[in-house]
């Protein structure tokens, strides 16, 4: 374990220092050229996970460095894009990543997401409250950030009240791409 992230103490669980460190590396390779584009990217950022371990790394500062990190390769390929294609090319792909959220968001409350076949999932009403503030981010009537959007909590349901996890959380990961994308 290096100095790169505040450990918890040894009686506590954080992120593996190992595995993040390893991550770590690996992302800084990749965004100095080491690693080709579609081997490493912002989704991959977006989608890591790191094993919990007794007297680990604090999971908020992680967390954090998480989310700059995935802003930087979206800033980079954006930069990277616009050199070769031009800024408006950038729009119209970004554009055209925004309209495949579009449709979900005019479903009626409660049916936008398919139910959790058993147990629990995210309590549709919140759920529904942040997708309406996405609508109206995307409509031009109201502001809404990645990070609102990355920290959002939805209690747990069961039933026709509540949305599948997954599916949720795939659609929110792609709405803060579209958001850094334009950022």
């Amino acid at each position: 374990m290096n100095d790169a992230f505040p450990g918890v103490s040894f009686f506590r669980k954080g992120y593996d220092p190992d595995l993040v460190d390893q991550f770590f590396e690996e992302a800084r390779r990749a965004y100095e050229g080491g690693v080709p584009a579609e081997r490493f990217s912002a989704e991959q950022v977006r989608q890591a996970t790191f094993p919990l371990k007794r007297h680990g790394y604090r999971i908020d500062a992680v967390d954090a460095a998480m989310n700059r990190l995935e802003a930087a390769f979206v800033q980079r390929d954006r930069a990277d894009h616009i050199a070769v294609n031009g800024e408006s090319a950038w729009y119209e792909r970004v554009a055209d990543r925004a309209t495949t959220l579009y449709p979900r968001l005019l479903r009626p409350r409660g049916e936008r997401f398919a139910h959790p076949e058993r147990g629990r999932g995210y309590d549709a009403e919140p759920v529904d409250d942040l997708l309406d503030r996405l609508a109206d981010y995307f409509d031009d009537r109201a502001e809404i950030t990645a990070d609102e959007i990355r920290h959002a909590v939805f209690p747990a349901r069961k039933g026709s009240r509540a949305y599948a996890e997954g599916a949720v959380d795939a659609y929110l990961g792609r709405a803060v791409e579209i958001l850094l994308a334009v950022s």
